[in-house]
């Protein structure tokens, strides 16, 4: 009956009130998750230090070169090689990764394990599986049988993505050791040997250093790893003017 419809402007108020619901739930839902990861974000940033101790600094760190660095990921797969026995991009300790909106050479990004001179995957870790090992130039290792796979390492890192690598299969975080333990390589690892990264990479955009990269930014860590290019051969060092037909020595006459 024409007295029970409603007011067409009833109806547009509903759909308007319906569809701002929506609206409005979605943005608060995105909100409410941006701030989630904001704020987990910031916490990991910040991290938790719980011990005052002054950790003797590492011997050796990874540096990068972002500039020649060709995101081939050579490096990821004979990481993961090297300690797994198998090529996972997911379990290389080492990651790479192309930012496709980012400007040369920003678009390919290298995530190293810093070898941090106040560690905080140490200094939270409940069992020291994560710690510093001595007799392997400091290095800041975990001990897979201390492991408990809390991931309290993967959660005190104050970069991101974290340094510490998740293993699903044996539910243990790992990180990159300098190659001290790599049970399927040819080769003797450690700050003192050979890294399989660093053996692997065509461009010759990784290397080992013995001194504390700057710590302000990545551009401690990042670096000009190319050998310098040759000097040109001083002014004058050619002769001028085309060069003299070569003479030959007259043949002795035949007998």
């Amino acid at each position: 009956m024409a007295g029970d419809k409603k007011p067409e402007t009833e109806k547009a108020e509903k759909r308007f009130s319906r569809r701002a619901f929506v609206v409005g739930s979605g943005t608060a839902l995105a909100g409410g998750a941006l701030t989630a990861v904001s704020g987990t974000t910031a916490m990991a940033a910040q991290g938790t230090k719980k011990n005052a101790i002054d950790y003797p600094l590492s011997t050796k760190y990874l540096v990068y070169d972002s500039k020649h660095c060709a995101g081939c990921l050579s490096c990821m797969m004979a990481c993961s090689m090297v300690h797994e026995g198998a090529t996972s991009l997911s379990l290389a300790r080492i990651q790479v990764h192309r930012a496709v909106l980012n400007q040369y050479p920003q678009d390919i990004v290298q995530n190293i394990c810093r070898q941090c001179p106040e560690p905080l995957c140490v200094d939270n870790c409940p069992t020291g599986a994560c710690h510093v090992s001595a007799e392997n130039g400091n290095v800041r290792l975990i001990d897979q049988e201390k492991c408990i796979g809390c991931q309290t390492c993967m959660r005190s890192c104050p970069y991101s993505p974290h340094r510490p690598i998740w293993n699903p299969v044996t539910k243990k975080a790992t990180k990159c050791d300098l190659c001290v333990d790599t049970p399927y390589y040819n080769k003797k690892g450690g700050p003192d040997g050979t890294q399989a990264c660093v053996e692997i990479c065509p461009a010759n955009a990784l290397a080992v250093v013995d001194k504390l990269p700057d710590q302000a930014d990545n551009r401690g860590y990042d670096r000009n790893l190319q050998p310098p290019p040759k000097k040109a051969p001083p002014f004058g060092a050619f002769p001028k003017g085309k060069p003299k037909a070569k003479t030959e020595a007259p043949k002795a006459p035949a007998n």
